[in-house]
């Protein structure tokens, strides 16, 4: 092991090298030695051309110049092969410009891709993505135009008369990992991360391709004095350390200060997790919450969903579930805003691939998850928007394997205000933008595969509930407020079936107290 500056990352990574970056959206990002590269190509014009691959993209949804935008400058990247695209907005921007080919991969996929890589395999062979963006026969997951150009990363296969995905390995030639302590020998500890995520596998991916690992920490340790078992990466496949201090001056991004409740050293009470106030979002997540069986293990999306976790706290029903978030950790309260990733009082934290092992063999009971455009078969995009390009993250493993899923969202977008008053919702002023439409920009979940998988699919918004069926989706429940015709089908590009059924929303959800829940 050797211990480096930022300022010498320029010359140990070369032009053209194929970087693997650790992180989680606004966990665990190698915020320093990512810096050093944006700050020796700005300097020296290298590296460049690298091909950078990740998860979920570090970055805290702005423009700062924070993870993955400090790599968007024009001639750094000359390829991206990542999970979530869109965390660093400068960094999804340019790949929604196509300003270098980007290919969109599924969480869960990429990190059993690294595994795959790191073992000399071909690749991984998976049903994951197969009638999504995903499948060659669609896009292959090219997430722009100039990716369509390049040598495609998936194809499909038939084994047995059944079609698969198999997306291939490529080597990696440095690893850019953050943990938290080295000891003077080189192991590597993760104790403080609230994310354990994918940075072992990517290392011995990396040292396996014949590349380097280069490990971001907090501190050196005396040798020896780190406990075995939170040993992860072993110093016999690290090459360099860079020690920096977490910068504490963008609040919760990159989680800069320990916190014991989010690593499993200490439980705090959640009656301290404050209530949200009562608005769209808050309904979404209450009605949601109604669709909650005592023991359920729950996977939870980043955004709204995450309300569902604060309306569980404030009915004091967290225990009788398990909330689970696909980087890692099961159990307690996960973190919602620009830390998502974590969770509060955990049970259990692993590392990411081995959480979509049990999500892909159908561990989780239910999914609730984001909603931005949903066509009239059922088809959801969450994944690009124009020149928006975020890519899916674990989107595509979590909903196609889970046995009940809800797509939560509000009803339109883009000026949209409302208001819970009077024991109902109020629409102050419409969403210009329609997500309820005949053509998605982009195919991120199947209807096709939910219906042959029996899955059972809701879509929940502030003022209607849908449910899926074989001929598309009908209309189960209205808000009281909302009417039928201006409200609901005057802002879809499609009519819906309408159940004969045709209820309103729990009145509870409404009303500016707790809905004492039991499960």
């Amino acid at each position: 092991m050797k211990i480096i500056t930022p300022n010498e990352i320029g010359t140990i990574i070369k032009d053209g090298d194929t970087v693997a970056i650790s992180g989680s959206g606004g966990s665990g990002s190698a915020e320093a030695i990512i810096k050093g590269i944006s700050d020796s190509f700005v300097k020296t014009g290298h590296p460049q051309n690298l091909t950078v691959t990740c998860g979920i993209s570090p970055g805290n949804l702005t423009e700062d110049e924070v993870g993955m935008n400090m790599l968007a400058k024009e001639g750094l990247v000359g390829k991206a092969i990542c999970a979530h695209l869109g965390m660093g907005r400068v960094f999804g921007n340019a790949i929604g410009k196509n300003k270098f080919p980007a290919f969109a991969v599924p969480l869960g996929v990429i990190n059993h891709l690294y595994r795959a890589i790191a073992g000399h395999e071909i690749g991984v062979i998976t049903h994951i993505g197969l009638n999504t963006f995903a499948d060659p026969l669609i896009e292959g997951c090219c997430a722009n135009s100039k990716a369509k150009k390049l040598k495609p990363i998936v194809e499909r296969v038939n084994i047995d008369n059944q079609d698969f995905l198999l997306y291939k390995s490529f080597p990696i030639n440095v690893a850019v990992i953050k943990a938290t302590y080295a000891d003077e020998a080189g192991n590597i500890s993760l104790e403080h991360e609230a994310v354990i995520g994918e940075q072992y596998n990517m290392a011995i991916a990396a040292h396996n391709s014949g590349g380097i690992v280069i490990v971001e920490v907090e501190k050196i340790v005396p040798k020896n004095s780190l406990r075995a078992r939170n040993v992860l990466i072993h110093s016999s496949i690290v090459d360099y350390v860079v020690v920096s201090k977490p910068d504490t001056s963008l609040g919760e991004y990159n989680m800069p200060v320990y916190r014991p409740e989010v690593t499993g050293d200490k439980r705090i009470k959640l009656e301290n997790i404050k209530p949200k106030p009562l608005d769209e979002r808050k309904v979404c997540g209450r009605r949601s919450t109604l669709e909650l069986k005592k023991g359920y293990v729950i996977n939870l999306g980043v955004g709204m969903p995450d309300s569902v976790a604060n309306v569980c706290a404030e009915e004091g029903i967290s225990e009788d579930i398990f909330l689970s978030v696909e980087s890692g950790p099961t159990g307690g309260v996960p973190i919602g805003g620009v830390a998502f990733g974590g969770a509060i009082n955990p049970d259990s934290v692993i590392p990411t691939a081995e959480q979509f092992d049990a999500y892909n063999g159908g561990s989780l009971d239910m999914a609730i998850v984001g909603l931005a455009q949903v066509d009239e078969e059922g088809n959801v995009n969450v994944s690009k928007f124009g020149t928006r390009v975020t890519g899916p993250g674990g989107f595509i493993n979590i909903t196609q394997n889970t046995k009940k899923v809800i797509f939560m969202g509000t009803f339109t977008a883009s000026g949209l205000k409302e208001e819970v008053k009077d024991n109902k919702l109020n629409i102050l002023n419409e969403g210009k933008i329609k997500k309820f439409v005949k053509n998605l920009e982009q195919i991120t979940f199947s209807a096709k595969n939910a219906l042959a998988n029996n899955q059972e699919i809701l879509y929940v918004t502030e003022r209607a509930v849908f449910r899926l069926t074989s001929l598309g989706l009908e209309l189960t429940e209205i808000a009281k407020g909302a009417n039928l015709e201006k409200d609901i089908l005057n802002q879809m590009e499609f009519k819906p079936f309408i159940s004969s059924n045709l209820k309103e929303m729990d009145e509870r959800i409404f009303k500016d107290e707790k809905m004492n829940l039991k499960l």
